[in-house]
């Protein structure tokens, strides 16, 4: 075969096969290589086409930017390009690029350095200070219209304020804070639902749902850090968004002014060692040429400016041993392998377990007793074990299979068609799954009853006092005071946990208060598989009591908005089981709430005319819940500080800018202990 045949063959291989990573990572957020071993393909399909210029097709990745453009939201053509960056691994090439730069140039201009966020690209129009749209980058030349979504994003403004252009557009990146992506990847995790591979593409994924209240649910952040448009009278990049800070934007503080390719490499080392310490993931620097006219002289390829470029850090990955694997079962039932790994270091921390997260992921990886493994931090957060070293495999190594008997009960697990999870069908006598559900009951967005954290339901549960939720209601004060239990804590300190005088009376008094508990949140306690605060809240204003709930059809259930198939049959299989219904009646003699009662405004309470806007976190009540008392005492809840307001309702951690607007017009803020000596409760 000639070099010519042997490079049209291997360029319709690589197109193929980048193609199909490209759906993955843009349209599916399910990316099955890292981001090197992307670049590499790609690097290798542009030296091909450049050796065989005639071999270039016009479907060529290389062509674009990006994947292709979902046909789910409205799309839209870009005024202005969404181009990628030339990526580089090594220092050499950052040196290359200040050489060329400087040669093109014929002089040494001024670089901005920049954090290079690992999220999603998005493009956002401002007309006369308001945003108007939103866009996300696509194919580079079109993207999706997601501005109902992104309005949801707190760190953008909607509003301007200062001296701006009529219109302009400023670009940036849309990502998911680690605390946020765990929290979410927890929730799915309970729900049985495939995780995340990482907050990237967790973040990509929101910008799709069609919902934006969901979207807001998941708290995404953005960062932007590149102004565009016509009428912008700057002379340097670093000028231009200095300025944009001072209109209302959240524009990066980790960024430098750079004079040499020194300077430059400063910046990246020292980046490399404190990127683990931010709360959100970077993949590497760009490097801009800072002044406006330099980038317009330098100008563009056919893919990226020429007077940019972004330097990769590697994912920091290890070898280690695998010892064993262990199976833990959540109070949904769902069991997830954990691998037990010989210590190592990775990305500042000791790693010693990694999470398998499903029995298709254990067979891809085809683990042995005792394998080498290559252990990664997946946006350098969980870690994950990405392969293994076949090659040092002892011959006689056993494999590990996935276990078909629940680790906890003996049960035999079963596989819903579709999920990737096994689950324990024991959920009444599967210790795990009973200590999960009694700790989802008592949380805070479900019944908020403080004081049985930090091992105590688990206290509870070896005595025999609580196997199910309706047990809360008949402990007394005999039945705790004075039990204790000493554990191994997660950082391998004795600890000893039990009911103290105080506490045992706090305990009982928070159990007494969550009586008043409203019916959506005592749907959500239930546990009800799929069955999230938001959607318990959409059922109960549908269904607004337990009788009609139970008694609901299939069909029914479908017609409430959030519910589909798999939720409505999930609340079918829960009432139709005779032990929920007799745990529900024994909640009900308890006096819990049954029914959604219809807020009843008074007439002429103490709060008659007055407006007034919440901000903050409360230890007593919900936000949800304040507003309630404040429309029962005939108070109206808004949303913003105006010369209407008449006061400012403040919690901990207040936004600076209502409380800054409050004491601009004089208005009075009140503490959550005012406000309710306001109400005389």
């Amino acid at each position: 075969m000639s070099s010519f045949e042997h490079a049209a063959k291997r360029i319709e291989e690589l197109v193929k096969v980048i193609n199909y990573h490209n759906r993955l990572y843009y349209d599916e957020a399910t990316p099955e290589i890292s981001d090197y071993d992307y670049d590499m393909l790609m690097e290798e399909l542009i030296a091909l086409e450049t050796e065989f210029p005639s071999l270039r097709r016009n479907d060529s990745p290389t062509q674009r930017v990006g994947g292709t453009v979902t046909k789910v939201f409205e799309v839209v053509s870009h005024q202005y390009p969404m181009l990628s960056l030339s990526n580089s691994y090594n220092e050499m090439e950052v040196a290359e690029f200040v050489n060329r730069t400087e040669r093109s140039l014929g002089l040494k201009p001024e670089y901005v350095c920049e954090l290079k966020f690992d999220g999603v690209a998005i493009s956002l129009h401002y007309e006369k200070g308001l945003l108007v749209r939103a866009v996300t980058r696509g194919d580079g030349t079109r993207g999706d219209d997601v501005t109902a979504n992104v309005r949801t994003i707190r760190s953008i403004p909607l509003r301007l304020k200062g001296d701006f252009p009529d219109y302009f557009e400023i670009r940036g990146e849309i990502y998911l804070s680690h605390q946020n992506f765990s929290a979410l990847n927890l929730q799915r995790e309970e729900k049985g639902m495939s995780l995340f591979a990482n907050p990237r593409n967790a973040a990509a994924g929101t910008l799709k749902l069609q919902d934006s209240a969901e979207v807001a649910h998941r708290r995404l952040d953005c960062w932007l850090y590149h102004l565009i448009g016509d009428t912008l009278n700057f002379e340097s990049h670093y000028e231009s968004l200095q300025t944009a800070r001072t209109w209302g934007f959240r524009i990066p503080h980790q960024m430098a002014l750079c004079h040499n390719e020194d300077e430059i490499l400063e910046f990246i080392h020292d980046w490399k060692k404190e990127r683990t310490s931010l709360p959100y993931d970077i993949d590497g620097i760009v490097i801009k040429v800072n002044s406006f006219a330099y980038q317009q002289q330098l100008g563009y390829t056919a893919k990226s400016p020429r007077w940019a470029i972004a330097y990769k850090y590697k994912a920091e990955e290890a070898r280690t041993k695998l010892l064993s694997v262990d199976y833990q079962v959540g109070r949904t039932g769902a069991v997830t392998p954990v691998a037990n790994l010989e210590p190592v270091l990775l990305a500042g921390t000791i790693v010693k377990r990694a999470s398998l997260h499903n029995a298709d992921i254990m067979e891809q990886l085809d683990l042995h007793l005792n394998d080498t493994v290559v252990v990664e931090k997946g946006g350098e957060i969980i870690p994950k074990i990405t392969k293994t070293v076949v090659e040092l495999r002892s011959v006689d190594a056993p494999r590990i299979l996935f276990i078909k008997r629940c680790p906890e009960c003996d049960t035999l697990l079963f596989r819903q068609e579709g999920e990737a999870a096994h689950y324990c069908p024991n959920s009444y006598h599967c210790p795990p799954q009973i200590k999960g559900k009694l700790e989802h009951f008592i949380s805070r967005k479900a019944m908020n009853i403080e004081g049985l954290g930090e091992g105590r339901i688990e206290l509870l549960f070896d005595k025999g006092l609580v196997r199910k939720p309706s047990d809360f209601y008949h402990l007394k004060y005999e039945n705790l005071f004075g039990l204790e239990k000493e554990f191994i804590s997660e950082d391998g300190k004795r600890r000893v946990v039990g009911f103290r005088e105080k506490t045992t009376e706090n305990i009982l008094n928070n159990i007494k208060l969550s009586l008043s508990v409203p019916f959506e949140r005592v749907l959500f306690a239930l546990g009800i598989r799929f069955v999230g605060e938001t959607v318990a809240k959409k059922v109960a204003e549908a269904i607004p009591s337990m009788d009609r709930l139970m008694d609901a059809t299939y069909d029914e259930l479908l017609m409430i908005d959030e519910v589909g198939e798999k939720i409505a049959a999930s609340l079918g299989a829960y009432f139709d089981d005779t032990d929920n219904i007799k745990m529900i009646e024994e909640l009900r003699v308890a006096g819990l709430q049954m029914e959604q009662n219809q807020i009843k405004k008074s007439a002429d309470g103490p709060l008659q005319g007055m407006n007034i806007v919440i901000s903050g976190t409360f230890e007593k009540y919900t936000r949800e819940e304040l507003k309630q008392l404040i429309e029962q005492h005939g108070g109206k809840n808004t949303s913003s500080v105006s010369a209407k307001t008449n006061y400012l309702l403040a919690g901990a951690n207040i936004g600076p800018a209502k409380r800054q607007r409050a004491n601009e017009l004089g208005i009075t803020l009140l503490t959550e202990t005012e406000f309710l000596d306001m109400l005389d409760i």
